[in-house]
């Protein structure tokens, strides 16, 4: 059995997870710490909740990813043990 074609499978989606954590890290640069309580800030909120919205959602992708390339990964190196065990 020729597990190349997984390998690859394995591989693009364990640079597809470091792809969104370097990603996450770019979008987190623009996130403000501080609190926005008064109406002045009115525009500060609106960004804060922008920028929120859109690691909630690389979060939620990234897990998704990360446990989906964990998986395949750890069937991928039983499989490749199991076919290395001596027949008999």
């Amino acid at each position: 059995m020729h597990l190349t074609p997984f390998v690859v499978l394995w591989a693009s989606l364990t640079i597809a997870v470091l792809g969104l954590a370097l990603f996450r890290y770019l979008v987190s640069f623009r996130e403000d710490d501080n609190i926005h309580l008064s109406e002045g800030e009115r525009g500060l909120i609106t960004e804060q909740l922008t920028i929120f919205h859109r690691l909630d959602a690389i979060d939620k992708w990234g897990k998704a990813l990360t446990v989906v390339a964990g998986v395949l990964g750890l069937l991928l190196a039983g499989i490749y043990l199991y076919s290395r065990l001596p027949q008999g």
